[in-house]
């Protein structure tokens, strides 16, 4: 890196004025490869502390490491004089070092190698010198041998134990501990003072139990000597009971020892001085006896103890400041203080200071020619006197140098030539200390050269600051210039700033601002150029950030952030939370313009901050995802103003988690009828937190709180206390009382019973009142604890006049309505008589018949009841359902409708009379026989274009003839697209089933209607349309004679063939499984008979029937016989439509069409029962 070097305007300057002018010299860089061309004076880098104590049992390594180029030699002085380290056998120095190493492995003294060792090191360039290194060797003397008295002293007076410790070097720690090694505990009346003695302010009984022994510690060797020990004997005026005065109010007193006034133990006397060096900690101590102990409060004169760097240690008696500087001279006093009064002690505190530097010579690297100059200036007190040296000579006696110049704190150097390298050395000293500092001088001649990677690219935003840097070195200093894609001026000035070390600054750098730039560097010994070229790229910006969002617990949130950037960079997108990186987890989804959070959960609220970057810039947004949570459970539930019928309850709401509370739900317990039951008591808005509750008699409460807000309920609080409240007598009778009989002979009483907070007291009970109606028997009764009663030997259902009254051990509750209520039912006695039918039409029959009289119904009359039947069809040989049905007239009526009957069918009829019990008996067997109907749709219709002129049609039989087949009527018409052709009509004897239609129109398609025929009418049709040609894609007028029939093809005929012998090997094996007794699947068809037809004449038609099923196999032929069929389908009539009458009041609705892809579902399909017929459906 290159400073810049001011040079001077003006060749008369004085002297003066010279020195004051600042020369920033040349900087080498750190580049290795760099400094190890140049060549460089020695410098120190590592030296061991000025007082540098060893410790005796290791070997003694004095440091010493510096660089250079050439490579430094090392030299040592011992006391001023050459230290020959060759002679010793016991010290070298270690390699490419100057490091001494003394070894005693083979013995030795280390005493014997103490004193003031030096440094140098030195190479052509000059020599630089350590500071002074003062060797000196642990030492832990032994106590001396001293023979202590017993120590007699009157309790309350001072005394001070002496601890004298020898001198170790480094100083011992001291401490005081008994001959057991118990410590001796301390406080403001017994202390140990910095010097290591043991002061007690007064003495008392109780200190001699114990002796006293003083302890040193040395560091190095890690050993604690041992003083023989004091023991005291305490001469006391009062020897009582020690625990007899520790409880009297005035220990002293109690013990007969005078209080005094403080007096000073240290220091002595009512002043003292105090010099301490800067740096270093200030330590003042004030011990003072008394009795009682006195305390110690400490001040300084003029001014306030300095607070940030101030401790008091020691219970007050010292006083200790950090780090002194000159500010902190002055007086200091000590406020020693008891009942019986104070003292105090001034301490003048004085600041010296060894020498410290204000401004250090600096290493100084010059090109030929140049000016510079070294700076050596210091501050202590006293006044350090400032020594130069050169390569560890003093200057003076140096050979004399024509371009340097001595002025005091400063060597000036002028016009410097390559030769005039060395180390010069500035000693600082005072009588407190000295500092010693080396500073080479190093003249060079290097050409330019450029520090940075060549052709360098760099990559900005658009608008933003940038540098283009070109670091370089040279000696003399290079001029450095800049260029723009080869142009011939330099760049400097309006968008461009050129700097000291070489970089050029871009202020706002624009699109134009792309390019290649070149820097090039000069100076007299050559020069040295470099390319960089600059990018200029879009900013990342965040065009829709997240916003903040308010959201319920367990919901889906999205979170924004749309990002617009540069296409040429890489664009990463990183989310935090709460200034944390986000883990996406299973319930995240991170999407390119978006984060995706499913269930929300309440640890998921917080800031979240979308961070889009490239490897030049950055945007984020953030926003505060709020989650409404559930509360937090109310607490701490209180009774208050508690009352007989009343109580307030007031509880402290719980955290809201973000959503207001709305309400609080107020639940109540009791122990008697439901312990552990909780239920619902009031509710409260929720800007309240207490309440006055309504209670009810003779129930022990206890009470808990739910918080609601909009996202739920809280968790319970913690129950109340509870409250039991006095009783009473009920205020309500049980609800919902009835009667009615069970059997024929009783009447069952029921009732809703009272909750727990309807008793009112204990031993709830029930009294039961019943008697007949209308009559004037006396009132029975019975008490109860259940909920039902029941009266036995009751004539049949006779109405009974009950009452239910609640009682328990307070009173009755008011007197109870009278309710109404039966005994048990029989069954009817008689049958309907005089039944009349009459055919309606070929599905229906109206009814007439006379009602029973009512005291053979012997109960509550339900309803009139037929039972019908079909006995045969009129059709030869077709089996019938005999499933008996009926259908139910409600109430007391002489007349009804029955619908959904078969055509062309005999049918059976009875009635009966039922109550509550059941049936009555049945009435004589009426027959009826209903007419001819018209048929349902045929079963299937096929269409097939074997080719482009002609289509054919085949159909199956109707499923219900309901009469004898006449024919089938075939309308069909052309469409092509919107355009209808014209409706034409063909007729068909009862057994033709086949018809092939000739198109004369091969574009259009054909839409057929398909009805078979009875001579009562024409049934439901089949609708179908022919299929669209295969190479058809939309109904065009357009026609494309390469059409191919399929089924002509090879290869599909060859797949029929195989698919039917496929079937017929099912079909055997599942004949001969049903032979052996296993189950084949056959559709089981329920008859679904429609509602309609009753609804015409009585709405209060009823209709039920029974799962019977028809024998499988049976079709019927055109002339009206049955064809049996050795397949597995069922015909059965049960299937039917929405029912509608026709113009002659025939039912024809009642059926379903099947279709195509009915008849041909598996097994189950009557047509599926041939090889041909399931060639057919599969095609």
């Amino acid at each position: 890196m290159v400073m810049q070097q001011s040079l001077l305007t003006c060749s008369g300057v004085v002297f003066a004025l010279y020195l004051h002018h600042v020369i920033r010299a040349i900087e080498v860089p750190l580049d290795p490869n760099i400094q190890s061309e140049l060549s460089q004076p020695p410098t120190i880098t590592e030296q061991s502390v000025k007082d540098y104590i060893v410790d005796p049992r290791d070997n003694i390594f004095i440091e010493c490491e510096a660089k250079g180029n050439p490579i430094p030699t090392f030299s040592w002085t011992r006391n001023g004089k050459f230290f020959n380290v060759a002679k010793d056998p016991k010290v070298s120095m270690q390699r490419r070092s100057g490091t001494l190493v003394i070894d005693f492995r083979g013995g030795g003294r280390p005493e014997d190698y103490e004193g003031e060792y030096q440094c140098s090191a030195r190479n052509e360039y000059g020599t630089a010198l350590s500071s002074k290194i003062l060797l000196q060797v642990s030492r832990s003397p032994l106590w001396p041998k001293e023979h202590l008295d017993l120590v007699e002293i009157d309790e309350g007076s001072p005394l001070t134990l002496k601890c004298n410790p020898p001198p170790g070097l480094p100083p011992p720690v001291i401490f005081w501990m008994s001959s057991s090694m118990e410590p001796i505990h301390q406080d403001k009346r017994v202390s140990q003072g910095q010097n290591g003695d043991l002061y007690f302010s007064n003495v008392m009984l109780q200190d001699a139990q114990t002796d006293y022994s003083c302890n040193a510690r040395f560091h190095f060797t890690h050993t604690i000597q041992q003083k023989n020990p004091y023991t005291l004997k305490v001469q006391t005026k009062n020897p009582h009971n020690e625990t007899s005065f520790r409880n009297h109010t005035d220990m002293y007193s109690a013990r007969g020892v005078m209080e005094t006034t403080p007096s000073f133990m240290y220091p002595y006397g009512t002043s003292s001085n105090q010099i301490v060096l800067r740096g270093v900690d200030l330590l003042l101590e004030c011990i003072a006896s008394g009795v009682p102990a006195p305390d110690i409060m400490w001040y300084k004169k003029g001014g306030e103890l300095p607070t940030d760097k101030t401790k008091l240690e020691n219970f007050n008696k010292a006083l200790r400041i950090t780090n002194v500087s000159e500010e902190d001279s002055g007086e200091y006093f000590c406020l020693a203080s008891n009942k019986m009064g104070s003292i105090r002690h001034t301490i003048s505190v004085r600041v010296k200071a060894a020498p410290y530097w204000l401004d250090e010579p600096q290493n100084l690297i010059l090109a030929p020619g140049e000016d510079g100059r070294l700076v050596c200036r210091a501050n202590g007190n006293p006044k350090p006197t400032i020594q130069w040296l050169v390569n560890g000579e003093p200057i003076e006696s140096a050979p004399p140098n024509p371009s340097r110049e001595v002025a005091g704190d400063t060597i000036v150097f002028r016009d410097t030539q390559i030769g005039s390298s060395a180390v010069y050395q500035c000693n600082a000293s005072n009588e407190h200390g000295y500092l010693l500092a080396n500073a080479f001088v190093s003249v060079l001649d290097v050409p330019p050269r450029i520090l940075a990677p060549r052709n360098q690219l760099i990559k900005v935003i658009q608008y933003n600051r940038t540098l283009l840097d070109c670091p370089f070195f040279g000696s003399p200093i290079p001029t450095l210039r800049w260029f723009k894609n080869g142009q011939g001026s330099a760049l400097d000035g309006e968008n461009y700033q050129r700097h000291e070390n070489g970089s050029l600054e871009i202020n706002m750098a624009r699109k134009e601002d792309q390019g290649i730039y070149t820097c090039v560097a000069t100076n007299i010994l050559g020069k040295a150029e470099n390319q960089v070229r600059l990018e200029i790229k879009d900013p990342t910006r965040i065009v829709r950030g997240p916003e903040d969002l308010i959201v319920k617990r367990g919901s889906m949130v999205r979170l924004d952030c749309r990002i617009k950037h540069d296409s040429t960079l890489k664009l990463t997108v990183a989310w935090l939370k709460d200034d944390t990186p986000l883990y996406i987890g299973n319930r995240m989804k991170k999407e390119d313009d978006g984060l995706i959070i499913y269930g929300v959960a309440e640890k998921d609220q917080g800031d979240y901050t979308c961070v889009a970057s490239t490897e030049l810039d950055k945007d984020s947004a953030k926003a505060f995802l709020t989650v409404l949570e559930r509360p937090e459970r109310p607490r701490d539930l209180e009774l208050t103003d508690l009352a007989e019928r009343s109580v307030r309850l007031t509880w402290i709401p719980g955290d809201d988690n973000n959503s207001p509370i709305t309400d609080y739900v107020v639940q109540f317990e009791e122990d008697k009828f439901q312990p552990g039951s909780w239920h619902n008591h009031s509710r409260y808005p929720g800007s309240v937190n207490s309440a006055v509750l309504r209670l009810s008699p003779y129930v022990n409460y206890q009470f808990r709180v739910i918080a609601v807000n909009e996202v739920g309920s809280s968790l319970p609080s913690l129950p109340s206390e509870r409250y039991h409240t006095i009783g009473a007598s009920p205020e309500i009778n049980p609800t919902g009382v009835r009667g009615a009989g069970t059997q024929k002979n009783n009447m069952e009483i029921t009732w809703t019973p009272l909750n727990a907070t309807q008793a009112y007291g204990p031993n709830l009970r029930y009294i039961v009142n019943w008697r007949q109606r209308d009559t004037r028997d006396s009132w029975s009764n019975e008490t109860v604890r259940t909920t039902r009663h029941v009266v036995w030997n009751t004539p049949i259902y006779v109405p009974y006049e009950i009452k239910v009254q609640a009682e328990n051990d307070f009173g009755r509750a008011p007197e109870p309505d009278v309710i109404i209520g039966y005994s048990g039912e029989d069954y009817p006695k008689a049958a309907p008589t005089d039944i009349r039918l009459k055919v309606i039409n070929s599905t229906a029959v109206s009814l007439q018949w006379s009602r029973v009289y009512p005291d053979t119904i012997q109960g509550q009359l339900k309803e009139y009841r037929a039972y019908f039947w079909r006995e045969s069809s009129l059709l030869k040989n077709l089996w019938v359902s005999k499933k008996r049905q009926s259908v139910g007239f409600v109430g007391d009526r002489p007349r009804g409708l029955v619908s959904r009957l078969f055509p062309y069918s005999n049918y059976k009829l009875e009635m009966v009379v039922v109550n509550g019990r059941g049936d009555g008996p049945r009435s004589e067997i009426k027959e009826f026989t209903t007419p001819e109907g018209v048929p349902s749709a045929p079963r299937y219709i096929r269409i097939r274009q074997p080719n482009l002129e002609t289509i054919t049609l085949e159909w199956d039989h109707p499923e219900h003839p309901n009469g004898i087949l006449t024919g089938y009527n075939l309308r069909y018409q052309a469409f092509n697209g919107s355009k209808m052709g014209r409706t034409l009509v063909e007729t068909f004897s009862p057994n033709q089933t086949r018809f092939t239609l000739k198109r004369t129109d091969p574009i259009s398609r054909y839409r057929f209607f398909l009805r078979a025929r009875t001579q009562v009418g024409d049934g439901e049709s089949i609708v179908e349309e022919s299929p669209a040609p295969l190479n058809e894609a939309t109904p065009t007028p357009a026609y494309t004679k390469n059409h191919v029939d399929i089924a002509t093809q090879g290869w599909f005929i060859g797949l029929m063939c195989a698919i039917a012998l496929l079937v017929l090997i099912l079909l055997i094996v599942c004949f001969i499984k049903r032979s052996r007794g296993g189950k084949y699947p056959v559709r089981e068809k329920v008859e679904v008979l429609d509602h309609e037809d009753h609804k015409v004449d009585d709405p209060s038609f009823d209709y039920s029937d029974e799962d019977n099923k028809e024998p499988p196999g049976s079709h019927t032929s055109l002339d009206g016989t049955i064809k049996q069929e050795s397949d597995d389908s069922l015909v059965d009539y049960g299937e039917g439509g929405e029912g509608q009458f026709n113009e002659d009041g025939s039912f024809i609705g009642q059926y379903t069409v099947k279709k195509d892809k009915e008849e041909t579902e598996g097994n189950e399909s009557s047509e599926a029962t041939s090889p041909v017929n399931a060639i057919y459906s599969l095609a």
